[in-house]
């Protein structure tokens, strides 16, 4: 309660007719003033703020904030490897590379003939432009050349990438390596239930056989099937593969209107996406098998 204004005691009436209804007036429109103020924070405690839309990868200090785009060529570049049984280290040569040629973002143009995550050159043999569009594409052909460099796990991140780009300076590849590092251990679910998304509002039209076909596309073949309605099961080889599918799947929710993620007994949904994976308690028979995701 705010307090009121009292005249002093050894005022008089008249004297109250002039210094204090100066005094008054004064007071009245501070108190106006606070009022409106603390109106206007009380509105903003009331109205939640919408957030953009964003993703982060957690790693050994502050989480690594992506927008969902890169989050979903990060996952889709993990399922990549996954399906060429590479290891993480060829995903972090892969991130170092795309985080420096486009920032991870699938770009429609670039330097002379460049095209895509990785800026590869059509004149170069990397492919038709149209086809390194396709992240997919791009990254399988990226990979098809990291492994026939001798050595490549064993090289600084910035040579491996070097010898693969043939950039003009090889160098540059060197300040993402540790970034890229982090990141490959969420992506590629070394790291459990490390990677989550937020979408304020709703999520869009449920097409949970668009991304079946697309998870597919990325990570090769894989069992998916109904899973009661209209949710979709994936059988997965072991937890890191499942930690990376919920990865690509919790980056992707947006595009195609996914709400609910499980697995291993953790679980994402739109409506808490930015406290990330939730711990769910179950026991028995009930207890969710590490061998499927299930997401609806």
């Amino acid at each position: 309660m705010p307090t009121i204004l009292q005249p002093s005691r050894g005022l008089s009436r008249r004297g109250l007719s002039r210094r204090g209804v100066k005094r008054a007036t004064r007071a009245t429109v501070v108190l106006a003033l606070l009022l409106t103020v603390g109106g206007y924070i009380a509105l903003r405690h009331s109205v939640p703020v919408l957030e953009p839309s964003s993703c982060a990868a957690a790693s050994s200090g502050q989480p690594i904030s992506l927008n969902p785009g890169q989050a979903g060529i990060a996952a889709t570049i993990a399922g990549v490897a996954q399906h060429r049984q590479l290891p993480a280290r060829a995903v972090t040569i892969a991130y170092a590379t795309a985080l420096q040629e486009s920032k991870l973002t699938n770009l429609r143009g670039g330097d002379l003939d460049s095209v895509g995550i990785f800026q590869q050159r059509p004149s170069q043999g990397w492919g038709p432009a149209k086809r390194i569009e396709n992240p997919v594409y791009a990254t399988t052909r990226f990979f098809a050349a990291l492994i026939r460099v001798p050595g490549y796990t064993t090289l600084p991140v910035y040579q491996a990438a070097q010898a693969v780009q043939h950039s003009a300076d090889g160098q540059a590849y060197s300040q993402y390596a540790s970034v890229a590092a982090h990141m490959s251990k969420a992506f590629t679910g070394l790291l459990p239930h490390a990677v989550w998304c937020w979408y304020p509002g709703s999520a869009g039209r449920s097409r949970l056989t668009a991304a079946s076909q697309a998870l597919t596309r990325a990570f090769g073949p894989m069992r998916v099937r109904q899973f009661g309605d209209p949710q979709r099961a994936v059988r997965v080889a072991g937890t890191a593969t499942g930690w990376a599918v919920t990865a690509w799947l919790v980056s992707h929710a947006n595009t195609y209107g996914i709400r609910d993620i499980s697995y291993d007994g953790y679980r994402w949904r739109t409506g808490h996406g930015s406290s990330g994976w939730l711990r769910v308690r179950t026991a028995g028979r009930d207890r969710p098998s590490p061998a499927t995701v299930v997401f609806g």
